[in-house]
């Protein structure tokens, strides 16, 4: 994925940069070019995490009480970025890394025949969990060439990868587009979309049960017993002391039970749920080629300004893999993505704003807004 990542940066920077002839001042140059309006920043930020818990039990006959306490948060954000802000967002004094707005979605930014993007780092703590996540972002809009509203130099390409650890999300797209101005601040696009998806249908415990060979193994009848066997195959143990006790160890030689209930029904769901996120994290990901239109329009001024979006993918390339979306679909699907952000000032006090996305992918939906009215006082 990094190397993609590189790749498709070096092209676009190819495109983005002046064509001169090559000589040490001119690549400085091209560097000082490549980077202008960009800001290079580093930031550590933290706090409090969740606040302590009291845990009493009875010991020796006497209640006791142990203080969990859970170490601060706090996260150490490097990165790059150069893209160019909306009319409406406001302007901050400093790049702390936690910069974020529903117009990031939007397919076409304000900067034309120029490079945008973002590299981005954090190193984290948060609820007592370390965390590596990134995000990049690449974003290149044509728009000279010909003067006119439809030209085929007029093309877009958008690029995007992010791993958020703490939320387990790992997302991937990148398009490419034509795109024609409608009018100066309506246009139009159509193109090629890629992303991952997961392996969709894909079921450990049952790849798993089938393999052992069970009696009546094809009716699946699933039980916490069934399953001491995986667990004895991922490490752990069981003992017995010829005196009616047993001890149930885990890979470590640790006890994690001292009776058969306790063992069926906190230790074997704990192992069934391991086994099947591993299986699944071994799996690759799909690369998902798609058809995508869409539109974008984007009008401002001081006291009003109205920037919506739109992404409508109709048709998936079928590649006949295993465990894809259009077997455990059976067929095709519809993927949709828009976005809206409005404000109006009535006057120089009331002001109201609405702003928000939508999104459905692979028949999952989510989505995010914020609205909301202003009364300032003078």
């Amino acid at each position: 994925m990094k190397k993609l990542l590189l790749i498709l940066l070096v092209i676009l920077s190819a495109c983005a940069a002046p064509k001169k002839c090559c000589s040490q001042n001119v690549n400085a140059e091209r560097l000082k070019e490549f980077f202008k309006f960009g800001t290079f920043y580093g930031a550590v930020n933290g706090g409090t995490s969740i606040s302590d818990v009291d845990v009493f039990s009875i010991e020796t006959g006497e209640l006791s009480q142990t203080v969990l306490k859970t170490p601060y948060d706090y996260s150490i954000i490097l990165g790059v970025r150069k893209m160019k802000q909306f009319g409406y967002q406001p302007k901050e004094a400093f790049k702390r890394g936690l910069e974020s707005s529903f117009s990031d979605a939007a397919t076409i930014g304000r900067w034309k025949n120029n490079l945008e993007f973002l590299f981005e780092v954090d190193y984290k703590r948060q609820e007592g969990v370390d965390y590596v996540n990134q995000h990049h972002f690449v974003r290149y809009v044509s728009n000279d060439g010909c003067g006119k509203t439809n030209c085929w130099t007029h093309w877009i390409a958008k690029i995007e990868y992010l791993e958020d650890n703490f939320s387990d999300i790992k997302y991937f797209e990148a398009s490419e587009r034509y795109h024609y101005n409608i009018t100066s601040n309506f246009s139009v696009n159509i193109g090629a979309a890629q992303r991952l998806a997961e392996p969709y249908g894909y079921d450990p415990i049952d790849e798993w049960y089938t393999a052992q060979a069970f009696p009546n193994a094809s009716n699946q009848e699933y039980t916490a017993g069934t399953f001491t066997q995986l667990a004895i195959e991922q490490g752990y143990s069981i003992t017995f002391d010829g005196q009616g006790g047993v001890e149930y160890l885990d890979q470590g030689g640790n006890i994690v039970a001292t009776s058969k209930e306790v063992w069926e029904a906190v230790v074997v769901p704990t192992v069934v749920d391991e086994f099947t996120q591993k299986q699944r994290e071994a799996q690759d990901d799909k690369l998902q080629h798609s058809l995508v239109v869409g539109f974008d329009y984007y009008k401002y001024t001081k006291t009003s300004w109205i920037h919506a979006w739109g992404n409508f993918m109709p048709w998936h390339y079928d590649d006949g893999s295993e465990y894809s979306y259009h077997d455990f679909n059976e067929g095709q699907w519809q993927d949709l993505g828009v976005g809206l952000i409005y404000g109006h000032w009535f006057n120089k006090n009331l002001g109201i704003f609405c702003e928000g996305t939508y999104n459905r992918y692979w028949n999952r939906e989510w989505h995010g807004f914020s609205v909301g009215v202003n009364y300032r006082v003078f």
